[in-house]
């Protein structure tokens, strides 16, 4: 069988006239089990019959695969920018002092825009589906940016003699592209996970997200290896320009080509042809209400089979496959929901319920810690273990020496990268032992542990040892706040199937849930903007970046054990 075959629906069996369903089997109109059977009873006993026309096919290995592959490239590109933006930032000329601040626009800009594409996504009617034209937007962002980044010093120096003007025009174009890919490959996370949601059913999607961590942590490592490699010596280096020249070569291609086979992996339906999940018609729900008192079940099934597809209506977005209550449908059969403003937005997020909250500080403590650690990762490989310096002359030892280091930083990066992949699996097997709460205390606890001792022992080797812990974190982050997500999604389907759902929360989109994490990310890259740029300055080095990962990272595992609602 190929890896692309078993995406089949299950067929939606309806059953015989004169029978009914229940949880154990079924039984005939005439018995006077049924003549005693609730009203819930039969919305219960229905629900396999009237949702098996909605429900998600199974996708198979090679269609999750390639769908996880948008991942790869994502994650190849960012290795790329996490590697070299600091070392070309000071290159051309940025100082030290506000070498952090590059990262302050970008996520000012997602934080305040990243809910409002999110539900925007939720509700956009483009023949191509929901996700996939923001997705496709998102990522030929991404490539404007990365062309601007790498490429950005070279075209300068072509255009302008001026040494002064040069060095100006230089940063502003650089910094303009780090902004651009940055802010574009941020966004693009919520609507390919809010992709995933909706297109797989819920084992599918632990399975995608799953592949989605491993294809991450094999991207990062595939971007950090080409970012180690010396290819200014090399002959692509001569035939192309400069170093910077190949690993943008190998960038572009790569991106575009993983992000072409990820909008063509699996079908989008588009939402004015949804299906929708307010099945049951009112002739459908009288007919339910009134069966168990006049019995004919056989006009019920003429009903069904003759109205079915006349009066399905496009669906209010749920992207979790799961949400097929008839319960909710029962009671509001004709409610659709409202197109998030602005305002309503913000609301939604303010509102959400307590564990979502907390969920969100969760992620933000998490992607602090992580950013203060690898954006400058480097960096510091390049001052603190190589002792170079970014500023001395490019032919000078010590710029050479801070060369050098930059490069074993990616070699570290790249041991960061092939752990995240490795560990994606460890969590399977780790799961059932210590659930997704303990998944996620473990990985702030082992980053912060590695990164507190990788600033106390500065060495080579202890350096690139304690490097796999950074893959612990990487996978942790872009995992388990998801599935728990999606764990609560369930719960409140469940909740609501029994008629206990919280009737303010049912306004929220997967997309808007998505977004609200993503933003995380982005207020995180704010303070670490923000601020770690004057700690450096206060502390006198660059070695306050691993400490300030790992005291921002044991404060997470503290929360975590406090606040995170358990799942089991």
């Amino acid at each position: 069988m190929s890896l692309l075959t078993g995406d089949q629906p299950q067929p939606c069996r309806l059953p015989e006239t004169g029978t009914h369903i229940t949880g154990l089997g079924c039984y005939s109109v005439g018995s006077v089990d049924c003549r005693e059977s609730t009203k819930e009873d039969y919305l219960d006993s229905m629900e396999p019959v009237v949702f098996g026309v909605v429900e998600l096919p199974r996708r198979s290995r090679g269609r999750l695969l390639l769908h996880g592959m948008v991942m790869f490239g994502r994650e190849f590109c960012y290795a790329v920018e996490a590697a070299f933006v600091t070392p070309v930032l000071l290159s051309v000329g940025l100082p030290q002092s506000l070498y952090s601040l590059v990262w302050l626009i970008s996520p000012i800009l997602g934080f305040l825009l990243q809910p409002i594409i999110g539900s925007a996504s939720d509700y956009c009617r483009s023949p191509w589906g929901r996700r996939r034209p923001y997705i496709l937007a998102l990522g030929i962002m991404m490539l404007v940016g990365l062309t601007l980044f790498l490429n950005g010093d070279a075209v300068i120096s072509a255009l302008v003699q001026d040494r002064s003007l040069k060095r100006i025009w230089a940063i502003v174009i650089v910094m303009f592209g780090v902004v651009l890919f940055d802010f574009a490959a941020d966004f693009i996370d919520g609507p390919v996970k809010a992709y995933l949601f909706d297109v797989c059913s819920y084992t599918d999607k632990e399975r995608g997200l799953h592949y989605h961590a491993l294809l991450t942590g094999l991207g990062g490592a595939f971007g950090y290896l080409v970012g180690a490699m010396d290819w200014g010596h090399s002959s692509l280096g001569r035939l192309l320009g400069s170093e910077y020249q190949v690993i943008y070569f190998f960038s572009a291609m790569t991106w575009m080509v993983f992000l072409i086979v990820h909008l063509f992996s699996i079908p989008e339906t588009p939402l004015t042809k949804d299906i929708s999940l307010d099945v049951l018609t009112p002739n459908a729900l009288l007919l339910l209400s009134t069966h168990s008192s006049s019995g004919g079940y056989g006009s019920l099934h003429g009903s069904m089979s003759q109205e079915s597809e006349a009066e399905l209506r496009p669906r209010s977005f749920s992207a979790l496959g799961e949400a097929n209550s008839v319960t909710s449908s029962a009671k509001q059969p004709n409610k659709e929901q409202k197109r998030m403003t602005l305002k309503s937005c913000l609301l939604a997020m303010i509102n959400m319920p307590s564990h979502y909250r907390c969920l969100c500080v969760s992620h933000l403590l998490g992607w602090t810690a992580f950013l203060c650690n690898m954006l400058f990762f480097t960096d510091f490989m390049g001052q603190i273990v190589y002792k170079g310096n970014p500023y001395a002359d490019h032919n000078s030892t010590a710029y050479e020496r801070y060369e050098r280091g930059v490069e074993i930083g990616c070699w570290g990066l790249c041991i960061n990268a092939v752990s995240s992949a490795l560990y994606s699996y460890v969590q399977r097997l780790l799961l059932p032992y210590i659930g997704l709460k303990g998944l996620y205390f473990v990985g702030y606890f082992v980053f912060g542990l590695g990164t507190s001792l990788i600033g106390l022992f500065p060495n080579i080797i202890t350096t690139l040892i304690l490097c796999s812990v950074f893959g612990v974190m990487s996978s942790t982050l872009y995992t388990i706040p998801f599935n728990l997500i999606s764990e609560y999604h369930r719960e409140e389907e469940v909740q609501r199937k029994m008629g206990k759902g919280n009737p303010a929360g049912q306004d929220r989109g997967t997309g808007v849930d998505c977004a609200a994490l993503t933003c995380m990310v982005q207020l995180a890259q704010i303070i670490v903007g923000a601020g770690l740029g004057a700690l450096v300055n206060m502390a006198g080095s660059v070695i306050v970046v691993v400490l300030s990962a790992s005291t921002m990272s044991l404060i997470g595992c503290l929360f975590i054990a406090l606040f995170i609602r358990y799942v089991e």
